[in-house]
């Protein structure tokens, strides 16, 4: 492991759980997303304190995800959102959840369970969003097909929301919700009732609570972020990056700093350059003013490339001594905000913070 640490806060993960269940009704379920290693933290860690709290069921994006989650004991409800045919007999190995979402997806599904024991599965609608799904033409062929088969049982109907966090879009979210009512219609006049209707992630949660069924999403929200300043105000980030200070120079007005002149200095400075690179998951994007980190809680711009395992910063005339934390993000410095520097966004930031940057859970 290298020098940087990505402090994970289980207590701020607690936090932001209960202010997401305030916002449902008390019979309305919660599906916690761990989907890529807990959108970058740990997913063991979150996982077992998610359950601790409380949780209705785990959402995971591949199989090899939720085995995971069951080899390390956790027996919680685990939703497969992109399962793929291959790996289908895993799935019922490991007692999971798939999510199917064509007809190829079902129909190999049906043939992996061998079975006849109605192994649930969910059905997930594709109402606008055009990633993965059912189309919402077509239904009662399906239903046919389920209700005709002993091998399987819908146990819940999904579909996910293209726009939850743009308001100037309601009109579009509305009519997805339509789009989805309608097909949970046609399906249950066909089979029959089915326990689970799902639809809303986390903006969804906060902006569009009218349709949260009896179950509801939430990833991005449980760590810290609600994709608008104002919701961010009200939870925790529970990770936090730091780095450390390796080394600081006073250079000369014309000097470079970094690979290929990607700073000249203006004037006489005093830069730092910190134990971490793109290869710990800061873009070389970053470079050049991009980023800002926090040195004793006063901002720091990145300056010049940002180099595989190292980058440098214009400390100004802030106090700072070699050995010094920086924090990247985290606690008191938005992920959110460090990542609109470089016209990307908090979930990319966050989930490709790499390998070798150490892990510390903070109960």
């Amino acid at each position: 492991m290298g020098p940087s640490i990505l402090e994970i806060d289980l207590a701020a993960l607690a936090h932001n759980y209960h202010y997401l269940r305030s916002k449902i009704s008390s019979e309305t379920m919660l599906l916690g997303v761990v989907k890529a290693n807990g959108y970058g933290s740990e997913a063991i860690s979150i996982a077992k304190k998610l359950d601790a709290l409380g949780v209705d069921y785990l959402g995971v994006a591949y199989t090899h995800e939720g085995v995971f989650l069951r080899k390390q004991g956790i027996k919680t409800p685990i939703l497969v959102l992109h399962p793929q045919p291959e790996e289908f007999k895993h799935i019922i190995e490991h007692c999971l959840e798939p999510s199917l979402y064509s007809n190829r997806t079902l129909q190999m599904f049906m043939e992996a369970t061998e079975k006849e024991y109605q192994y649930p599965i969910h059905l997930n609608i594709n109402t606008g969003l055009n990633r993965l799904g059912f189309p919402v033409h077509g239904l009662e062929a399906i239903s046919q097909n389920l209700l005709n088969s002993p091998r399987v049982k819908v146990k819940g109907i999904m579909s996910h929301l293209a726009a939850t966090d743009d308001l100037s879009e309601k009109a579009y979210t509305d009519s997805q919700i339509e789009k989805f009512k309608e097909a949970v219609a046609s399906i249950e006049e066909k089979i029959g009732k089915v326990p689970l209707k799902h639809l809303l992630n986390s903006s969804g949660i906060l902006n569009f609570p009218e349709a949260a069924f009896n179950m509801v999403r939430s990833g991005i929200a449980l760590y810290g972020y609600g994709n608008h300043s104002k919701i961010d105000s009200l939870l925790k980030p529970v990770a936090t990056l730091t780095t450390k200070i390796s080394q600081i120079h006073s250079i000369e007005k014309g000097s470079w700093v970094g690979y290929n002149k990607g700073f000249v200095a203006a004037k006489k400075m005093r830069i730092a350059t910190l134990t971490i690179g793109h290869a710990d998951g800061i873009s070389r994007v970053y470079g050049q003013g991009k980023g800002v980190v926090f040195v004793n809680e006063k901002p720091c711009p990145i300056i010049g490339n940002v180099c595989m395992d190292m980058l440098m910063i214009d400390l100004g005339n802030h106090e700072a001594k070699e050995g010094d934390s920086a924090v990247i993000f985290g606690k008191g410095a938005s992920a959110e905000t460090f990542a609109h520097g470089a016209k990307t966004i908090s979930y990319e930031l966050l989930t490709g913070i790499g390998a070798r940057v150490k892990r510390v859970i903070v109960s």
